[in-house]
């Protein structure tokens, strides 16, 4: 597929989703922007929310990262899946009783505004860092397999890709994102389900014959139960799955925004239980996938491409679907998926994002609905101009598997929020408001320290997902520490 049939692709595509736009966007208000006037249909919802839980991370990275770590992130996943019911039936009531547009202003009542503002502030590092790792993926991809052709630099691709996003969310916000999201999931998982089908029969092999086949026992392996100090150890991987759950999601605004669209609680209720199992399954098809794109690599001595000079296997898929020569069709199929999965996630990103600070860091109570929407579209252009930033840091500073990547920036980031929500939920203590961020800097900086060591100064343990929990305790037993005697 050529560089200029992509571009043309990646142009009708855009179309579609500004057609959507422009139906959901008509009204152009706040209420819609935020909160998508609380009328969206739950199934839409969840079925919405798989593709931006996956992203553009589990479409390319997942599947590459499977040489070395084999089906190991399953384990991860099914501690997704207990997370999941923790957000559905611990935190989302919570949201629906307090009424909330940003989750973060629950701690504005249960503390104070210091705490309000860490926690609004951990969120904004974590979603632009998060935001910034997805993005970063699809354009590495788009740079090298299409505008390296046209002689444009990685910085405009990040503009372009950046700039098609803030198009689209400007006037509709969550309630255009409820739909574009849809249709984003539908996009990426024919990809992941098309692209299994092409490869076996690329290979002369059925869906069966690929599953009883010794190559992909190779790589299918995912219970690690053998070295409890290992990384990768089931249960570290299990319990940190669970935290990344409950902090990534239930703690997000990005993905609880889509949630407080639903008409009531049952109903995100019913949305989150359905959305954890489909993940799960569409997770262990990109599993598949990866164990397939690996095979035939080597049966058809297909090098893994390199960037900056390195051997760089996020970049294996795309290079199988555009370059192996299977045919349009799955390339057209790849390429779909592939800006599915990029808009899916960086569009309710930046809108979530936009959402939180004017939400939580600028007082627009008081002034007239054209103000407020006059703040909200200012915020929405700096948003986006601070994602374009750090994508194109990332270029120069990101070595690791992106997936891992972000996995473990999540363990530094949403801990103060796992901390800050659990002792506001589980005790009724009330703490000294204004000492809050020292507790949260100091719980990071402790973490960063305690990850940066090497397995021999901890007798041989291997530090993995496990630093997300224990940040969330640190945080925890400081605020313990700042308690006030007198309880609520």
């Amino acid at each position: 597929m050529s560089a200029f049939q992509i571009l043309l692709l990646v142009g009708a595509y855009f179309l579609v989703l500004l057609l959507i736009s422009y139906f959901t966007g008509r009204n152009d208000s706040n209420t819609d922007f935020f909160k998508a006037g609380r009328q969206s249909p739950w199934y839409l919802v969840a079925f919405g929310m798989v593709g931006a839980s996956l992203s553009g991370v589990t479409f390319i990275s997942v599947p590459g990262w499977v040489e070395t770590s084999q089906f190991s992130y399953m384990q991860v996943v099914l501690g997704y899946l207990v997370g999941y019911f923790v957000v559905a039936f611990v935190l989302l009531p919570i949201y629906y009783r307090l009424n909330l547009t940003s989750i973060y202003e629950y701690l504005k009542g249960r503390f104070g505004p210091t705490s309000h503002k860490t926690g609004a502030f951990f969120f904004f590092i974590s979603r632009v860092l998060g935001a910034a790792f997805r993005l970063f993926l699809v354009a590495i991809v788009l740079q090298q397999f299409v505008f390296d052709d046209f002689g444009i630099p990685f910085e405009i691709t990040v503009v372009i890709s950046i700039l098609l996003i803030w198009i689209y969310t400007n006037k509709g916000g969550i309630k255009t994102i409820v739909w574009t999201d849809t249709l984003q999931t539908a996009f990426m998982i024919l990809a992941v389900i098309l692209s299994i089908i092409f490869i076996n029969r690329e290979l002369d092999w059925s869906f069966g014959e690929f599953l009883a086949s010794n190559e992909l026992k190779t790589y299918s392996r995912f219970l690690f139960i053998d070295d409890f100090l290992a990384r990768n150890h089931f249960i570290k991987s299990f319990i940190g799955g669970m935290f990344v759950t409950i902090c990534m999601t239930g703690l997000d605004q990005d993905m609880m925004q889509k949630n407080l669209t639903c008409t009531n609680l049952k109903e995100a209720q019913k949305n989150m239980i359905s959305f954890s199992f489909v993940l799960v399954g569409v997770t262990f098809l990109f599993m598949l996938l990866g164990a397939l794109l690996f095979i035939y690599a080597n049966k058809n001595d297909i090098a893994i491409p390199l960037m900056d000079g390195s051997p760089k296997t996020d970049l294996l898929f795309p290079e199988i679907a555009l370059n192996s020569g299977l045919g349009l069709t799955l390339s057209i199929t790849f390429m779909l998926g592939l800006i599915a999965a990029a808009y899916s996630s960086a569009d309710s990103a930046l809108t979530s994002l936009t959402t939180s600070f004017c939400v939580d860091f600028i007082k627009m109570d008081g002034k007239t609905e054209a103000e407020q929407k006059s703040i909200r579209k200012r915020t929405h252009i700096w948003m986006s101009l601070a994602l374009v930033i750090v994508i194109v840091a990332f270029k120069y500073i990101l070595s690791s598997n992106v997936i891992d990547s972000l996995l473990t920036v999540a363990g530094y980031t949403y801990g103060p929020l796992l901390g800050l929500f659990a002792f506001g939920i589980f005790t009724k203590h009330q703490i000294r408001d204004k000492y809050v961020w020292v507790v949260a800097l100091l719980s990071v900086v402790v973490i960063s320290i305690l990850g940066s060591l090497e397995p021999e100064y901890l007798g041989g343990y291997e530090l993995g997902y496990e630093l997300l929990p224990l940040n969330g305790m640190l945080t925890f037993l400081g605020l313990w520490l700042i308690r006030k005697e007198k309880q609520q």
